[in-house]
């Protein structure tokens, strides 16, 4: 079965990551999601568990917060330096695996910067992330439960939820459809507008168009449309009135040295 690890690092945003794992207990089953202060019985090594949970889960949720990089270690030293740092440990297991790896920004964590992390984390600054807000948290952790259940098949054939997930994701497909509509609606309508205002151009270099003109028109790099058709190599000028009487055209040539030979 698909298990799910919650990674997250103490003096960090634990309230975040409890909640995280508390839905998606909800939604999928304890024994399907890891969470170290939960699923480790009492007495149990916790290296071992830790460990075993990572090298076996099939998705990991890094949860970081704005002091996530910064907590210091027993030596006095940003934790996350350190190679045992737990938190690097499971998520460096989990990028070496080739697993789903989900970035959780919480809070005032605006992205990963790839400096600060180690060499061996940099990957985690490649992931897609999602962005977790306390005051916004259940929309939040729908989208999480959601993305874990349709890229995790085996998972989301456990899902609780999955009649309101699919009802968001119809309702999603809808309003994307309705969007796409409006910006065609609005493409048409901008065409139109610039046909009736009487002028525009035909794929950028296949001249210019005019729609009823009453005064004079000057062709671009190429034909004219709704007027005579004039062809040349453009050195001329193409003048024409309101296309009720008379069009005349004026050539001035530029004088060519073989010219005066002829």
């Amino acid at each position: 079965m698909s298990d799910v690890f919650i990674n997250y690092r103490t003096g960090d945003e634990e309230s975040a990551a409890t909640l995280i794992a508390r839905e998606l207990v909800r939604r999928f089953g304890r024994e399907h999601i890891f969470f170290a202060s939960n699923s480790i019985e009492l007495g149990h090594r916790f290296p071992a568990e830790l460990d075993g949970a990572a090298e076996k889960c099939d998705a990991l949720i890094a949860v970081i917060g704005p002091r996530w990089a910064k907590v210091l270690g027993p030596d006095g030293r940003p934790a996350l330096e350190a190679e045992q740092d737990w938190t690097r440990r499971e998520i460096r297991t989990a990028l070496d695996r080739g697993i789903l790896v989900i970035p959780v920004l919480v809070g005032k964590a605006t992205r990963i910067d790839r400096l600060v992390l180690p060499e061996d984390l940099r990957e985690l600054a490649d992931c897609q992330y999602k962005r977790f807000d306390h005051r916004n948290s259940d929309a939040d952790l729908a989208v999480l439960g959601d993305a874990l259940a349709r890229q995790l098949p085996e998972l989301g054939k456990l899902d609780r939820d999955a009649p309101a997930a699919r009802d968001r994701a119809e309702t999603k497909s809808r309003k994307g459809s309705a969007k796409d509509a409006g910006h065609t609606r609005m493409r048409t309508r901008d065409v139109e507008q610039r046909v009736r205002g009487g002028i525009g151009n035909l794929n950028g270099d296949l001249g210019t168009f005019v729609n009823e003109p009453q005064g004079p028109v000057n062709t671009g790099p190429g034909p004219q449309y709704n007027a005579p058709h004039f062809e040349g190599d453009n050195t001329g000028q193409f003048t024409a009135g309101d296309n009720s009487g008379t069009v005349h055209q004026r050539f001035e040539r530029e004088r060519r040295p073989s010219d005066d030979r002829r």
